[in-house]
C-alpha cells in the first residue's frame, strides 16, 4: 500500500467513525450529530496540540512533557484579552499590583545584572542573595495589598481585574504570544539540559503555571473559575428567537434548540478547520524547506551538526518556541469552545500524556501523522468510556454474583486508562514508527 493509500484509507476511517456516531443508535454510538460534532472540535483542538508537539519531538527531538502548561497560558490569555474590565477591582488595587510586579521584574534584573558586573566569588555570591531577598520582600510589601484590595471587590461574581474586552478570535493569537514568551524564559534555562533532564524541567514548569493560575485569584479568578466568555459564534437564545432562524429549523425537522445547538458547534468545526488546516499547511512547508531538513539533521546528529557549523542551542530554543505557540494557540480555541476557564481542570494525563499518545500512534515526525493519530485517540478516549460502562452493566446482568461482575464493578471507571495503554503497547510492537510513519 502506498502512502497516499494509506492517508486516504485512515482518513475513510476516521470520517466513518464521525459519521456513524451521528447516525447509529447502537452500542457505544450515540446516533446524535450534536455529540458526533462535540467529539470532532475536541478531535481538532488536539490535533492543532498534537502538531505542536510534533514540531518540537519529530523535528528537533525535544522531550517536552510541559505541554499542560502551555495550553493554559493560551486559556488564559482568553480571559485577559476578551473579558471586560472590571472598574471597581482595577481603582482598588490595580496601579498597586502592576507596580509590585514591575519591581519584581527589576529585582530579578538587577540581580542579574549585578551577577554580570561582579568577579565570582562570596561577594558575587552575597550581593546576588541581597538583591533578591530585599527585591522580594519589597514586592511582597507592595503586591499583596493590592491583591486583598482587588479579590475583596464583589468576589462572588468578579474579585479579578478582568481582561481587555477585545474580540475573542484576538485571544488565540494572544495565546500564542502568551505561550511563545514562556518558551523563551524556560528553553533559555533547561535547553542545555540532557533530555531527561529537560522532560523533568518541563513537567515541573507546567505544574507552576497551573499552580500559579489556581491561586493568584486577582489574575483570573483561580478555582473559582471565569465563566461566561465571549464566543465567536452566534448566542443560542437570540438564534432561537430568530424568527427566519426557527422557520429555517422546522424545514429540517428540527427544533429551534436543536438546530441552535448544531449551528454553533458547525461555527467552531469551521472555524477551527481554518485553524488547523493553516498550522497544517505552515508545518508541511517547514518541513519540506531548508530550515525543516537541518533540524532534521540537528535531530539525527548533533555532533555532525555541530562540526558543520549549526548553532544546536538555538535553532532547539527556536523550535521549542514555535511549538510551544501552537500549544498556546490550541489552549486558546479549547477555553473558547468551552465558554469558561476551569485552571483545576487541567492536568498532566490529558493535556500531556493523551497528547503524546496521539503523536506516537499518528507518527512522530509526520504531520498528517500526528493529526490523524489526535483524531483516532481523541475519538477512542471519549468512547471507551461508553465501552466500560457497556461492560459493568454486561456484567451485572449476565454475570451477576461471579468474580468478573465484581472485577468490572472495579475497573470499568479505569476503562479508557486501560486501552491507552493497549493501543500504545500494540502500535509500539507491530508499528513502532506509528500509522504513518516519517517519510
Amino acid at each position: 500500500m502506498t502512502y497516499q493509500t494509506r492517508v486516504l484509507f485512515y482518513a475513510a476511517i476516521v470520517a466513518l467513525l464521525f459519521i456513524v456516531e451521528g447516525t447509529v443508535d447502537a452500542w457505544i454510538f450515540s446516533g446524535s450529530w450534536d455529540t458526533s460534532l462535540a467529539v470532532l472540535n475536541m478531535a481538532l483542538v488536539s490535533a492543532i496540540m498534537a502538531l505542536g508537539v510534533n514540531l518540537q519531538w519529530g523535528y528537533a527531538g525535544l522531550f517536552n512533557t510541559g505541554i499542560m502548561g502551555f495550553v493554559a497560558l493560551g486559556g488564559l490569555a482568553v480571559v485577559l484579552t476578551s473579558m471586560p474590565p472590571v472598574p471597581d477591582a482595577w481603582s482598588a488595587g490595580g496601579p498597586r499590583i502592576l507596580f509590585g510586579l514591575a519591581i519584581g521584574a527589576a529585582a530579578v534584573l538587577l540581580a542579574i545584572f549585578v551577577r554580570g558586573k561582579l568577579p565570582a566569588g562570596r561577594a558575587r555570591g552575597l550581593a546576588t542573595l541581597a538583591v533578591l531577598v530585599g527585591g522580594f520582600f519589597l514586592f511582597r510589601s507592595i503586591f499583596d495589598g493590592g491583591v486583598a484590595a482587588v479579590e475583596a471587590v464583589n468576589p462572588s461574581v468578579t474579585g479579578y481585574l478582568g481582561g481587555l474586552g477585545l474580540p475573542v478570535m484576538m485571544s488565540w493569537i494572544v495565546g500564542g504570544i502568551f505561550a511563545a514568551g514562556a518558551a523563551w524564559l524556560i528553553g533559555k534555562t533547561t535547553l542545555g539540559l540532557r533530555s531527561d533532564y529537560l522532560a523533568i524541567a518541563t513537567l515541573g514548569i507546567a505544574e507552576i503555571l497551573v499552580a500559579v493560575m489556581k491561586n493568584e485569584g486577582w489574575l483570573a479568578r483561580g478555582a473559582n473559575n471565569v465563566i461566561g466568555l465571549p464566543r465567536p459564534v452566534p448566542d443560542p437564545v437570540m438564534l432561537q428567537q430568530d424568527p427566519a432562524f426557527v422557520e429555517q429549523a422546522a424545514s429540517f425537522g428540527l427544533s429551534a434548540v436543536e438546530a441552535s445547538t448544531l449551528y454553533i458547534k458547525l461555527g467552531y468545526t469551521l472555524f477551527f478547520t481554518i485553524a488547523l488546516v493553516v498550522i497544517l499547511v505552515l508545518a508541511q512547508l517547514a518541513r519540506h524547506s531548508p530550515w525543516g531538513r537541518m533540524m532534521r539533521a540537528i535531530r539525527d546528529n548533533e555532533t555532525a551538526a555541530r562540526a558543520m557549523g549549526k548553532n544546536v542551542t538555538r535553532r532547539h530554543l527556536q523550535i521549542f518556541v514555535i511549538g510551544s505557540a501552537v500549544c498556546g494557540i490550541a489552549g486558546a480555541m479549547m477555553t473558547t469552545l468551552d465558554g469558561q476557564l476551569v485552571p483545576t481542570g487541567y492536568n498532566p494525563l490529558r493535556y500531556t500524556f493523551l497528547i503524546w499518545v496521539m503523536v506516537i500512534v499518528g507518527g512522530s515526525g509526520n504531520n498528517i501523522g500526528s493529526v490523524l493519530g489526535a483524531f483516532l485517540i481523541w475519538f477512542f478516549w471519549i468512547k471507551v468510556e461508553s465501552i466500560g460502562q457497556w461492560f459493568s452493566m454486561l456484567a451485572q446482568t449476565g454475570f451477576a454474583g461471579t468474580w468478573f461482575a465484581d472485577q468490572m464493578k472495579e475497573a470499568g471507571a479505569h476503562m479508557r486508562l486501560f486501552s491507552m495503554g493497549i493501543v500504545l503497547l500494540l502500535v509500539l510492537r507491530f508499528n513502532p514508527r506509528g500509522l504513518l510513519p516519517e517519510r
